[in-house]
């Protein structure tokens, strides 16, 4: 039998060999070198036209099969962002009631109406959470080929299980090996690399190699995830001596950022393997990376941002104010910190396509992990980045308003509800300040005095206890 095994054993060899040439021409070839060099062949753009018309395609057909079987479509209830009218005052809000009444008074006093103004206000508030929502993902209207988006859409028709089957060969035979392999070498490149330039003595050339090698892997690794990203406004880029702020959505923000320039990232020593590619990048370029023990330390937080911005020939911080993931659909509240710097800060938004994919980490659901594997196995990243004009704090303007002014600039920007509650809420309760302010604002009402407007208004609320304001004042709790 042994001249019958033989050519079956060549015959695979040769199909093997085939398969890793094929593979390693595509790898190096088509990825690897565009990455290197910052250029791209456009073959991305025409992956993601392609999966337009296949989704446009599938959603006539779900509608189609649909109709026939008399069956609903789309869920009734979604995370979606809903119309709601403008905010108003608690002062408004009791005068329209007690207008309404029969017998409306003209004096300012309690009455036993307002009891349930404030009951109808809690209920409200439970039905339609402004908070939890924005951390669960967005729900589409439409399907994407993804089970994880809308169940049982591939049942409809038989054409459509056909495609959803030959797209989970796509996903996890082609596109995931691949975008894993990117990811590796991305990540290997950098330790390596970075490792090596810390032993150069030169100080400039070390600083000139990083940031190409960080540009570099960093541009792997946005491959690594098949992302399309758009950058607008570029003359707008962050510059030295400034820091970067930006709505936060996924830890792929840093990549997305970092594939268009270099910032000096701030953050929490970590260990593992975290801990070595923080180790590995603070040899070649000046990030700043604090000890458990530090962080707590405001002035030393403080000192050392302002030292980094102070010097001109050192990348901008890049920081996240809003210390959490939010779920693509709003901007929450930015933490005071990042803004009581002495410094032009550049306001960037992100707002990412949910037609491709998910961008969203919920950490307390889903490990980094899982979540990059969830990402990898997903269509692809499209979003769109804007650099939007620096700005400076106006003269009497404190940190709140300045984070504030900020906030909205990023929202408006980013097409995103401009939120006033803080992301910690999450994780922790709501802070007695919040509720003292609407026990303030009604005892004016009583009293008969003009007051500024509630909750409902754009008015940023900082605890007066400095333990409990703890994070608002330490960005390095904000990646």
């Amino acid at each position: 039998m042994a001249w019958f095994t033989i050519p079956v054993e060549n015959l695979l060899c040769r199909c093997l060999c085939i398969f890793i040439t094929v593979w390693l021409t595509l790898l190096i070839v088509f990825i690897m070198v565009p990455a290197v060099l910052g250029i791209s062949f456009g073959i991305r753009r025409l992956y993601m036209r392609t999966l337009l018309k296949i989704f446009e395609w599938a959603t006539s057909r779900m509608e189609m099969g649909a109709k026939e079987k008399n069956q609903q479509l789309y869920k009734p209830c979604s995370n979606g962002i809903r119309a709601k009218k403008p905010p108003t005052s608690l002062q408004q809000d009791l005068q329209e009631l007690r207008s309404s009444a029969s017998c409306p008074r003209s004096e300012p006093q309690f009455e036993m109406a307002d009891i349930f103004f404030f009951c109808r206000r809690g209920v409200e508030s439970i039905l339609d959470d402004e908070v939890t929502k924005r951390f669960s993902s967005q729900e589409l209207d439409s399907w994407n080929l993804l089970t994880r988006s809308n169940y049982n859409f591939r049942h409809i028709s038989l054409r459509l299980t056909v495609i959803w089957g030959l797209g989970v060969l796509v996903r996890y035979g082609v596109l995931l090996p691949l975008r894993v392999t990117l990811a590796v070498t991305g990540i290997g490149l950098l330790v390596v690399l970075t490792t090596l330039l810390g032993f150069l003595p030169n100080r400039e050339l070390r600083f000139s190699l990083s940031e190409k090698i960080h540009l570099m892997c960093h541009r792997i690794c946005v491959r690594a995830l098949t992302a399309i990203i758009t950058y607008h406004n570029r003359e707008n880029k962050p510059k030295n001596g400034g820091i970067c702020v930006s709505n936060h959505t996924t830890p792929i923000d840093v990549i997305i950022l970092a594939n268009d320039g270099c910032y000096s990232m701030v953050g929490q020593v970590h260990g593992g393997l975290m801990g070595m590619i923080q180790r590995a990048m603070v040899k070649s370029s000046p990030h700043i990376w604090f000890e458990r023990s530090e962080v707590k330390d405001r002035h030393l937080v403080a000192k050392r941002l302002s030292d980094h911005v102070a010097d001109k020939t050192k990348q901008p911080i890049l920081i996240f104010p809003e210390g959490t993931c939010i779920n693509n659909t709003s901007v929450m509240m930015f933490k005071k910190g990042s803004f009581e710097i002495a410094c032009t800060v550049y306001p960037v938004a992100i707002k990412y396509d949910p037609r491709f994919g998910d961008a969203f980490w919920n950490s307390s659901k889903f490990g980094m992990v899982y979540y990059l594997l969830r990402m990898m196995s997903s269509w692809a990243v499209v979003c769109s980045v804007w650099y939007l004009p620096p700005m400076n704090r106006e003269e009497g303007e404190d940190a709140v308003q300045f984070a504030n002014r900020v906030k909205a600039a990023i929202a408006a920007q980013g097409g995103l509800v401009d939120l006033i509650w803080d992301g910690g809420l999450k994780r922790a309760k709501v802070k007695d300040a919040f509720k003292e302010e609407q026990q303030n604002l009604y005892s004016k009402v009583l009293l008969g005095e003009q007051d500024e407007g509630d909750l409902g208004d754009d008015k940023h609320l900082e605890d007066e206890n400095p333990e409990e304001d703890e994070r608002n004042q330490d960005p390095t709790k904000e990646q």
